[in-house]
């Protein structure tokens, strides 16, 4: 695969530090002499945007006079503020930091594609597996962290309600357990996916239809993908809001 410019750039000045690093801890890299790829660039690339982005609307923060910057960012807090209270309920603000962080950073990497010279990352698939397993750990961790490692595991069970027969009782959990234990270790591959076939079938017809036709009907397909993103977007915060309900709800 062709560097990027931005990629080429930190070969040059930081490959063989890298290179260092992964040979330290026993990664092979099949080209070492540009140990970083155009995902892991484009990813620094939105961390720099967004660090970035974040001090400009910190030093801009005013109760009196909010800038663009700021409505921008209070409108985009509030949206996924109501999005959590609706889904998670009342307690959902303890959850509004992470799923915002997650939101911009999955929709600027969505979006970085429209410019020329970048790339989405999100359309490789490490980046969607490495938003879905930190998403899988985080909301396991708040259903302990709320629950208990025990109260936690009797979502896992099913319901324990003693009008049941013994029987069922009894043999719920062994039937139940296998079962979700699959169903949520299905989730990262159900988040993985989704995120990358779309981003990467968007690009795709993005980029034949530029090669075939250069100028108008490719415009379409730009729009196209700015709404694939802001979907995907949306989705990929639902559903951690969905697992967050479930894992931090009182089991019954």
């Amino acid at each position: 695969m062709d560097q990027l410019v931005f990629t080429a750039f930190l070969n040059r000045f930081f490959g063989p530090q890298v290179l260092a690093l992964l040979q330290a801890l026993h990664i092979h890299v099949k080209q070492s002499a540009t140990p970083i790829s155009n995902s892991f660039a484009m990813e620094l690339l939105v961390a720099l945007l967004l660090t970035a982005f974040f001090i400009a609307v910190r030093v801009r923060l005013s109760v009196e006079r909010p800038g663009g910057l700021q409505h921008t960012m209070e409108a985009i807090h509030g949206f996924i503020a109501h999005t959590a209270d609706e889904v998670i309920g009342h307690h959902g603000s303890k959850y509004v930091a992470y799923l915002t962080t997650l939101g911009i950073f999955i929709l600027i990497c969505n979006l970085l594609g429209l410019v020329p010279g970048l790339e989405s990352p999100t359309a490789v698939p490490i980046v969607p597996l490495g938003c879905a397993l930190l998403t899988w750990f985080y909301y396991h961790y708040q259903g302990v962290r709320t629950n208990g490692a025990i109260g936690y595991l009797k979502h896992f069970i099913g319901p324990q309600d003693k009008e049941m027969p013994l029987v069922m009782r009894l043999l719920l959990p062994f039937l139940l357990f296998p079962i979700e234990v699959f169903s949520h270790l299905a989730r990262i591959m159900s988040l993985t996916i989704r995120l990358f076939a779309n981003m990467f079938a968007g690009e795709m017809v993005t980029l034949v239809f530029f090669s075939l036709i250069p100028l108008g009907i490719p415009v379409v397909f730009e729009g196209l993908h700015i709404g694939v993103a802001v979907v995907q977007t949306y989705i990929f915060i639902l559903l951690p809001c969905v697992y967050l309900a479930e894992a931090t709800g009182e089991a019954h």
